[in-house]
Order: C-alpha cells, then structure tokens, then sequence
C-alpha cells in the first residue's frame, strides 16, 4: 500500500533566507504562503514544507530536524564540489571530516551519504544506495576506500 515518502516538513527561522538556501539545492518552490513554502523534491511526487517559526532551536536528534535527499549513484562523487559551488558546507558526521565524505554505511544496502546543514541546522544529507548483495558486518568508511575494496 505505501509507495514511498510525500512530503516532510522542518521548522526555519526566516521563510525568505530558507527558500533560496532550498533553491539553491535546486528545488523547486511549489508554494509559499505567509509562514509557510512547499518545495518540490520530486515534481507531483513528493515535497518539502518549511514552518517559519519562533521555536526553530529544538535539540537535534536523527529522528527530528533531519531529511536525507536520494541522488543518483553516478552523483554521489559529485555531490561535494557541487555544494561547494553553490556555496553549501558539508560538516562533519560519524566521525568523518567534510574531506573524507562522502562516507558508506555498513548497513545493506550499503550507502554513500554527504552531509550538511541548511541555515537553521536542520541536518540535511545527500544519499545513494550502492549495493543490495554485500554483507553488513563491515566498520563505516570513506567511499574512496568502499570503491578500493568491493570495486574490483
């Protein structure tokens, strides 16, 4: 019956510095009201909803304040200089500095993911999934050193 994600919302402190951090991300505005923007992430599939608020400071937790974008595995490798060519840190996570990103999850499918924060520190993330056959018994690691030991 569930076919796949619609939509997902973040509170932002400011609508207006929020919608053109989201644009530059490439997403398109679908909606803007007073306190209120939809974003297109995939066109009549699935958006975003930004919430101007006052309480925008909410202790970060992965399950709260965090969206992760699916990109295409031949991106991945991409995703760095593109944020940076638009202006958009990568930040540390799991231990892994923004040089040593993207980083692969151990868990199947094993997983590239580059991560940043949009201007009030929701935790934002660029993902592809890699592969659906390898074991999930291996340690986190940078993609460069996933490529050297499974793309023989």
């Amino acid at each position: 019956m569930i076919r796949g994600l619609y939509e997902a919302h973040l509170p932002v402190s400011n609508l207006q510095e929020s919608i053109k951090f989201y644009q530059k991300l490439g997403l398109e505005l679908a909606s803007e009201q007073e306190k209120l923007a939809f974003f297109w992430i995939v066109k009549g599939e699935s958006w975003l909803g930004l919430w101007e608020s006052e309480t925008v400071n909410l202790p970060y937790h992965p399950s709260i304040r965090h969206l992760a974008f699916k990109v295409e595995k031949s991106e991945i490798e991409k995703v760095k200089e593109w944020l940076e060519s638009v202006n958009i840190e990568i930040r540390s996570s799991f231990g892994f500095s923004p040089e040593m990103q993207p980083l692969v999850f151990k868990n199947n499918p094993h997983h590239a993911a580059v991560y940043f924060y949009d201007p009030d520190g929701n935790s934002l993330e660029l993902i592809t999934p890699l592969d659906m056959e390898l074991p999930d018994n291996e340690k986190m690691m940078t993609l460069v050193d996933w490529k050297k030991k499974h793309m023989k």
